[in-house]
């Protein structure tokens, strides 16, 4: 094995050992004289010092010189022998801290066994895991009051003893705002903790987390007592700075589903010191104009639970569909304890319409109920990530609505990677209106198929049943899935092939496949998708559609 001084060759040593002995001798200065004792007599006890860091106490070490011309080189030949082995392993922790299923929990993973091989560097890495445990639970007077680990070289045994008296536990104590524009009772019910609580570094963590999504404030410091006494509960300081009123944004983006497109974002993150705030957004394209606003009060916990009342407008001219809908709608939110989000909504929609030879109006009120989850690793593209939404909505004639039916909607979808550069996506998408014909509802209910996120290789919303003039209708049931495998070419830079296969159906369900490739570009504000799709079941010469989308993948 050829080390980092070119001039210098091991032999003898392999895998985690020989990798340690290199670290230690990269320290040495580049040689000079390679057949000086004193270089020699310091590589010698750079790797004696090395292998028994990792337990190898009875290794043999020689030094060769090696000269051909004016070429020199130093042969390093080494023996590990046997490494030692502890015959007595004891960790015993004191204090407060004796009965802390957490404490327990470190070491019975990270404590080395009788019979394990003696490795100085997990024995250090052992005592800094046990410091910093305390520390984040609150031991603050926590300290080693025994740390031993003794070698007999001859026997090949090794002995360690340690001793963690971890003292009291602090607790929290007051939590003091200031600078805050929110009324106090608000901010408190968004504690993680109570008064007497023991500490926890992470509740300070959770705290600041639920502070900063609450979207109040644009500066959050939180801090605590310097802990001096464990009587005393530690203060915690809450400093605050309100976000400004309004924030406005705009964008401009392109998709091949909806053409050119312009966003405008006015939000004002907080209206009042009860803390509810004001959203709404306006979209602009050839195919769709939209423009929503929302009004959230927060409830207990300001992202997690709170009503909405939103309102929109969205004008649509799009394939054979051309319609104007008027929403209102009553949502309440909460983040329910098994990880799920629960939606209960009352909504309001009235519809003017021409689907193709069908034209109408339609005023509807639908009570739902939703359940939604999601999750990602983090990244524009991120290694693991699911998303998970099931929706229903129910209308009746009861209530006032003009027709009776329930609608049901589901997708899933899901990530994953085989390796640091390999990733593959699956998609599915499900949906039915429990009707006689949909032919009764207005366009933006019934169910259409193709584009970026349905299935490739199909125009959007191209597919659905056709009347009699070929003009489409829209289906009752939905179901599509997309399948896809992307591999790493160069740094943010993927490849992607993808197969993607499903309809939207009436009676008579027409299977519909898209395949093809595509590039992916990890970039800062999201994936850049451009697909290179053919339409399986499409006639000759109008099989093939370019699509190009930016924004998440599921």
């Amino acid at each position: 094995m050829l080390l980092a001084h070119s001039q210098l060759e091991l032999k003898g040593a392999s895998g985690p050992l020989a990798e340690n002995i290199q670290v230690y001798l990269d320290r040495l200065p580049d040689p000079s004289n390679l057949g000086s004792r004193r270089f020699q007599n310091q590589v010698l006890q750079e790797v004696k010092t090395a292998a028994r860091a990792m337990g190898y106490y009875r290794i043999e070490v020689s030094t060769e010189l090696q000269e051909k011309g004016k070429k020199s080189r130093l042969l390093i030949q080494v023996k590990p022998g046997e490494a030692a082995r502890y015959k007595e392993v004891q960790v015993t922790v004191r204090g407060e801290a004796k009965n802390d299923a957490d404490f327990a929990a470190l070491i019975k993973q990270h404590a080395p066994k009788v019979n394990h091989r003696v490795h100085h560097g997990r024995y250090e890495e052992l005592k800094k895991q046990l410091t910093s445990l305390a520390i984040r639970k609150g031991y603050f007077q926590a300290r080693l009051t025994q740390q031993e680990l003794a070698v007999a070289p001859g026997l090949g045994q090794g002995f360690l003893r340690l001793t963690f008296d971890s003292g009291q536990r602090f607790s929290f104590g007051d939590v003091q705002f200031s600078g805050s524009q929110i009324r106090t009772e608000r901010l408190q019910a968004l504690l993680p903790f109570r008064l007497g609580d023991p500490y926890l570094a992470s509740s300070l963590g959770e705290l600041h987390q639920k502070l900063a999504e609450s979207g109040w404030f644009s500066s959050i410091e939180v801090d605590v007592d310097d802990p001096k006494d464990p009587a005393q509960p530690l203060q915690v300081r809450v400093a605050l700075s309100p976000q400004i009123r309004n924030t406005v944004e705009t964008g401009v983006g392109y998709s091949t589903d909806l053409g050119p497109r312009l966003k405008l974002n006015w939000n004002k993150p907080w209206l009042n010191d009860k803390g509810h705030s004001l959203s709404s957004k306006m979209s602009l394209s050839g195919p769709e104009q939209s423009i929503e606003a929302g009004y959230k009060l927060p409830q207990q916990n300001v992202s997690d639970d709170y009503y909405l009342v939103s309102t929109g407008i969205k004008n649509t001219n799009l394939e054979d569909t051309n319609s104007a809908e008027y929403n209102l709608a009553l949502e309440r939110h909460w983040l329910l304890d098994n990880g799920w989000y629960r939606v209960a909504s009352v909504r309001w929609l009235y519809e003017d319409y021409t689907q193709g030879s069908d034209s109408g109006s339609a005023n509807l009120i639908m009570p739902g109920l939703g359940f939604n989850r999601a999750y990602d690793s983090g990244g524009s593209m991120p290694e693991q990530a699911y998303r998970y939404l099931v929706n229903a909505e129910l209308s009746d004639p009861t209530w006032g609505s003009d027709e009776r039916f329930v609608r049901l909607r589901a997708r899933a979808g899901w990530i994953g990677s085989f390796s640091d550069d390999q990733r593959w996506l699956v998609k599915l998408d499900a949906g039915t209106i429990l009707m006689k014909s949909a032919t009764a509802l207005p366009p933006s209910l019934r169910f259409f198929a193709g584009g970026d996120n349905s299935i490739r290789g199909y125009s959007y919303k191209s597919i659905s049943p056709v009347a009699e003039d070929g003009t489409l209708t829209g289906a009752r049931y939905l179901a599509t899935a997309a399948l896809e495998y992307q591999h790493r070419v160069s740094g943010n830079w993927w490849l992607a092939s993808f197969f993607d296969a499903g309809s939207a159906w009436n009676d008579q369900r027409d299977l519909y496949r898209g395949a093809g490739f595509g590039v992916r570009w990890a970039s800062p504000v999201g994936p850049v998708r451009l697909d290179f799709a053919w339409g399986l079941d499409l006639p000759t010469g109008r099989e093939f559609q370019l699509h190009f989308a930016l924004g998440p993948e599921l």
